[in-house]
């Protein structure tokens, strides 16, 4: 008998895999406690932006026509207890406030609220980001609560979706990662991921902490990267060298690759701040802090770029004041594709910017409206021209190709003033020079 499938919390990753479940062709059921989320997933349409994602939802919710049927959504814990063979636990894992550490409440109450309704053998995978340990614990709970004790197993799958690839990410996984205890549960996971499998992906096997470390291992070496390359640029500016070159003449070493090697503005996000932040909570827990006290510089850097822009801006104005200035600024989200703007790099300089006195005008392709309900007082156009008519500095802060594309000859004939500072590196500075326009980057030379 095929296997069905659960999926319990239903936002960024958990509607992703539902509906990347139902391509592979099982049944599914998805679970959330917000009745509105429900609603509307069950109508076909998604919370956030994400390149696919609505249609591949569409191509699976029951009662949608043309539909496969394979995929209903509830809020009841029963029915999904009653439902699934195996339970994936998808919920946030935020940063506390006021704290490095991860705030474990959400999965915590997903799995005390599944556990007591499992009375028949099921498989419950959590695919959030946790400290290491938690999966022992959890294991734990779920054997206690459970009415079928330790019939109730648990395994530990961690996600590794990037934001405007998750559907590609999670149908054709470039690996699998599965921390477990049994073969029994082994064989249940490589049931549920065999098409990808029979393509290529890697199937690693590990412990349940080994399982929990690869994520945040993985989040901090990117970080790590991200952030060398931020503070190759600090020392470019201050030489005088030109910090893609010094990019793409490491990036040929196939020990470094050139990948993650765009000098800018830094990261931002849901995931890398608070997980790398999480991780040095956890190993100082743990008694390992100083494992990980690089971490910290890694996020001092990452922060310090976002201030290093503010002052860019500030210098290019001439007299070192935003008061009365007009400031474009291109970009809203933590990256590209997405309509994510949670820590975003962009919407942080913008907001500096408005503080210190200055008339901030953002676009964004997709990010406007998370943006506004975040910034409210920061000012919004609906297109790039409108954003930099009158503009007397404009600043490239997300690298949407949009902004690639955008014709600086038409742009000069709206902007007071024809500066840009390109804080992605994603520009192309020729292109922009030839049409008048003073043209900076990060860690690059100023002509």
């Amino acid at each position: 008998m095929a296997l069905k499938i659960t999926v319990i919390g239903t936002g960024y990753l958990g509607a992703t895999h539902a509906a990347a479940m139902a391509e592979l062709g099982f049944e599914v059921l998805g679970l959330d406690v917000v009745p509105e989320k429900i609603d509307m997933l069950s109508a076909g349409r998604v919370p956030m932006y994400e390149p696919g994602l609505e249609d591949l939802l569409r191509r699976h919710v029951a009662g949608i026509e043309g539909s496969t049927g394979r995929l209903r959504f509830t809020t009841s814990w029963e029915e999904v207890a009653d439902f699934g063979d195996v339970h994936f636990v998808c919920v946030n894992t935020p940063q506390k406030h006021g704290e490095y550490g991860c705030d474990m409440r959400y999965v915590d109450a997903a799995f005390s609220s599944l556990a007591p309704h499992l009375r028949r053998p099921a498989l419950v995978v959590g695919k959030s980001t946790v400290p290491v340990g938690s999966a022992e614990r959890l294991a734990r709970l779920l054997a206690d609560l459970a009415p079928v004790g330790a019939d109730a197993e648990l395994a530990w799958n961690p996600e590794f979706l990037r934001e405007g690839f998750a559907v590609q990410d999670t149908l054709h996984p470039d690996r699998i990662v599965v921390g477990l205890e049994s073969a029994a549960a082994e064989k249940l996971l490589r049931e549920v991921y065999a098409t990808p499998m029979e393509e290529g992906s890697p199937f690693v096997v590990t412990d349940f902490p080994t399982a929990e470390l690869v994520k945040t291992a993985a989040n901090s070496f990117l970080a790590t990267k991200i952030s060398f390359i931020n503070a190759m640029a600090e020392v470019c500016e201050a030489a005088g060298g030109d910090v893609v070159k010094l990019a793409e003449a490491i990036g040929y070493d196939e020990r470094i690759g050139a990948k993650f090697l765009r000098a800018g503005i830094g990261f931002g996000g849901g995931c890398l701040p608070k997980d790398i932040r999480a991780f040095m909570a956890r190993a100082g827990e743990l008694g390992a802090d100083q494992a990980l006290t690089f971490l910290r510089e890694i996020d001092s850097i990452n922060m310090r770029r976002r201030g290093q822009m503010v002052g860019m801006a500030r210098e290019a104005l001439g007299d070192g004041t935003f008061l009365g200035k007009r400031v474009a600024v291109l970009g809203a989200t933590f990256k590209p594709n997405s309509d994510d703007v949670r820590d975003s790099p962009a919407l942080n300089v913008a907001g500096q910017i408005h503080l210190q006195g200055g008339q901030v005008t953002v676009y964004d392709p997709k990010g406007m409206d998370n943006a506004r309900r975040l910034f409210p007082t920061l000012a919004y156009a609906d297109t790039a021209l409108d954003a930099v008519r009158g503009a007397d500095v404009v600043l490239h802060l997300t690298e949407w190709n949009e902004f690639r594309e955008l014709d600086p000859a038409v742009l000069g004939e709206v902007a007071a003033s024809r500066v840009i500072l390109d804080g992605r590196n994603a520009l192309d500075a020729e292109r922009w020079r030839e049409a008048g326009w003073t043209f900076r980057a990060m860690g690059r030379p100023r002509a």
